[in-house]
């Protein structure tokens, strides 16, 4: 059997519940006598074991007896959130006043780690001033020698980090912070994603840092500039899933080189009104760079900003079978549909298409009427409508768009002439399920072989509807 099975049952048996281990066994003391079966396992197994507990409770470990007492040091990872006190006895919401304490906790649990120490994941509440104590960690990590992983997530103002050069690095995740790159800094060689999220950051440490990691195959950006608005230029040599998040300050974005990507993601960050058709065009420019990729992800907002910009489109989708799209209801106008329709033209190999319905608020009845005028117009000279598109899923997780859903629902089934597959996702109660059966029995349906399957959380119906 595995390491990984044998731990994961043995796991199960020591801590049945995935809490902490059982009080009588914490208590127990220091080289007690009896049958201690776990201890005759392999030293990896038992650190697997241990490494499902919280970092306090795989150091009260050490009272089980003698040859316990150091085995907690040879963890590999250290994952600390909000509420965790490393060496204190309960979960607290740590103030940021005692942040200095908790910091020099959290040195001396990093400074009795053996290794290798691969893993390190933060999440807090830091102030700005605070990013000295921050930074001394970041040192004393470095000083570790092997780092595997960091994640660093900031849920307060951002702090200022000057980033370490982690040499053995795979893993980069950063949030709420402010990233300087500090001279003489040299990359991550081993690097092969990294995150910024809500990160501040110049346009030449950016383009530095993407340049100095040259194995970068998941690369997610959710950066504004310091002083000058952002212009990023990537080229991405090995990257194979990007995700990108438009916000105001940036002024211009561009793929240059991506032979390997297959997925891209873009977010938009809804602007300030004078913003709007600018970031339209940042928006437009971005999603004709990567017009290689095989599967494509974007946000509602994205959207709503193509239908601001020239239609139709003047470019192709040539390998894409896969698109995830966001629609706001109440937003849905004929410039939308519009956007829609071109968007759905420059891919004429799609296979598989997901359409989240986005809705905060009752759809008015101008909308439910506008939505109904246009999607039961039949689109012409759409080729993945006629010839591939096989698989749509409708996703609707809030009562009051089930008929907007349904009026999204019966316009595929009505134009995709090659599909297989329309599966609806919803939480609506068993009157509402029902009504919509009803519906779709009665939607026309050009594909001889589609079948119509409806998800709950509970069981999953298929719909007649031949």
């Amino acid at each position: 059997m595995k390491v990984a099975q044998q731990a994961d049952r043995i796991g199960r048996d020591l801590n049945p519940e995935g809490l902490n281990p059982p009080p009588n066994q914490i208590a127990a003391p220091a080289g007690m006598e009896g049958d201690d079966r776990i201890s005759r396992l392999p030293v990896e197994i038992i650190i697997t074991i241990l490494s499902r507990f919280s970092i306090k409770d795989a150091i009260r470990t050490s009272a089980l007896a003698r040859s316990w007492r150091h085995l907690w040091t040879l963890l590999p990872s250290l994952r600390l959130g909000p509420r965790l006190d490393p060496l204190g006895e309960t979960y607290v919401e740590l103030p940021a006043v005692a942040a200095s304490s908790w910091i020099e906790r959290i040195q001396h649990v990093v400074s009795s780690l053996q290794g290798p120490f691969l893993v390190f994941q933060l999440v807090h509440r830091f102030h700005s001033y605070q990013s000295a104590l921050l930074q001394s960690l970041l040192d004393l990590l470095l000083q570790k020698g092997v780092l595997d992983a960091l994640l660093l997530v900031n849920y307060n103002e951002q702090v200022r980090l000057h980033l370490p050069s982690f040499h053995s690095l795979k893993r980069l995740q950063l949030y709420g912070c402010h990233v300087v790159l500090p001279a003489g800094f040299l990359g991550f060689e081993c690097l092969t994603t990294l995150a910024l999220e809500n990160v501040k950051i110049t346009n030449e440490d950016l383009h530095f840092l993407i340049h100095k990691s040259n194995n970068l195959t998941t690369l997610k950006l959710d950066v504004a500039s310091l002083g000058d608005p952002l212009s990023v230029t990537l080229s991405l040599p090995l990257v194979r899933h990007l995700i990108f998040q438009i916000n105001a300050s940036v002024e211009n974005v561009s793929v240059t080189s991506a032979p390997c990507l297959e997925q891209a993601q873009i977010i938009l960050t809804k602007p300030p009104y004078n913003r709007l058709q600018k970031v339209a065009w940042v928006t437009l420019g971005l999603l004709t760079s990567v017009i290689r990729v095989s599967s494509l992800n974007l946000d509602w907002n994205v959207l709503e900003s193509m239908s601001l910009v020239t239609l139709p489109f003047n470019f192709t989708f040539p390998r894409l079978r896969c698109l995830k799209l966001y629609l706001h209801i109440p937003s849905m106008n004929k410039q939308i549909y519009d956007a829609f329709i071109c968007l759905l033209s420059s891919m004429p190999f799609l296979e598989e298409l997901e359409v989240q319905l986005v809705c905060y608020s009752m759809p008015s009845n101008k909308v439910a009427t506008l939505m109904r005028e246009l999607l039961v117009m039949k689109p012409d000279g759409l080729f993945c409508l006629d010839q591939t598109l096989k698989r749509v899923t409708i996703s609707m997780n809030i009562f009051n768009i089930v008929m907007a859903g349904i009026t999204v629902v019966q316009f595929f089934l009505l134009n995709a002439k090659v599909l297989e597959l329309m599966k609806i996702q919803h939480c609506m109660h068993s009157d509402a399920q029902q009504s919509m059966i009803q519906e779709l029995q009665e939607a026309k349906v050009t594909s001889p072989d589609a079948k119509v399957v409806i998800f709950n959380r509970k069981d999953n119906v298929t719909v007649n509807v031949k």
